[in-house]
């Protein structure tokens, strides 16, 4: 991979954005890599937990101008030209979507800026930690367009809505501490280096319980968020029904009196439809 690094330890994912000479901006293989890592890891099943974190003087400057180059992905001049933006948008909010339904946990270690595109693409992970020079910039607003790959539909969900307004009429940067005080981080460290030590902790207690429990709840919390009371306490339900097990809830008992790690199987793996044949 061009633009990532990718390891996997302990049944932990790390995902590293690694061009910090290039600001570590989203180029077309972005993209690619990142839709790529994403579908292995939800169809593998083998991670619990991923945590994305990066390098450099900034976690990432956003888009890189080059994605929306060529003749038709940017024509406004006619009704094709048109079409096809709407197709491309499509495509790249459908890979940062990934992220928000990938099986596991995501958990982000931002620091520096996260600017544009990242702030989009941090939006859809579960838990951000960051480090206290890291800032979040709307920064469409302030090259003449709309923010468009997910921030204005998710970040709504975790902040209060004068702020997402503030941000994204005005590009002002929303700075680490008053990011902790609204909501968007879940906790601030004095370095990069603590913020990933914290992220990688977090995805390590997460990665000692049922997989198909915390799959569970992740598909829980993401409904519930969307929907009313009553069809979330009705879709838990049918969650519960379908993965309760009395074996993992023995074995979690019990690996807590005997001070031992639990063990627990892993997420059956997935076979596209693609693959079969």
């Amino acid at each position: 991979m061009h633009c990532f690094t990718l390891t996997e330890q302990d049944h932990i994912a790390h995902l590293v954005l690694n061009r910090p000479e290039a600001l570590n901006t989203m180029n077309p293989a972005f993209w690619r890599e990142l839709d790529a890592v994403l579908t292995r890891l939800h169809e593998e099943g083998t991670a619990r937990a991923l945590v994305i974190s990066s390098t450099g003087k900034h976690f990432s400057a956003g888009m890189a101008l080059e994605t929306f180059g060529g003749d038709i992905a940017m024509d406004d001049a006619s009704p094709e030209g048109r079409s096809a933006v709407f197709d491309l948008l499509t495509d790249m909010q459908a890979t940062f979507t990934k992220l928000e339904t990938l099986r596991i946990p995501v958990v982000a270690a931002i620091h520096g800026g996260c600017i544009g595109g990242a702030v989009d693409m941090v939006t859809a992970c579960c838990i951000r930690y960051a480090a206290a020079d890291a800032f979040f910039c709307i920064q469409e607003i302030n090259i003449g367009m709309v923010a468009d790959v997910g921030t204005l539909q998710r970040l709504p969900k975790l902040v209060p809505l004068g702020i997402v307004k503030e941000l994204a009429y005005t590009g002002r940067r929303l700075p680490a501490a008053r990011a902790l005080a609204c909501g968007l981080v879940n906790e601030v460290f004095d370095s990069q280096q603590a913020a990933l030590a914290a992220a990688l902790q977090c995805a390590r207690e997460i990665a000692a319980k049922p997989p198909v429990a915390v799959w569970g709840t992740k598909q829980a919390i993401h409904y519930a968020r969307d929907h009313s009371v009553d069809d979330s306490l009705r879709q838990m339900g049918w969650i519960q029904g379908a993965i309760w097990s009395n074996r993992h809830v023995r074995e979690a008992v019990q690996a807590g009196k005997e001070k031992r790690p639990a063990a627990f199987p892993a997420l059956a793996p997935l076979r596209s439809f693609r693959d079969a044949g």
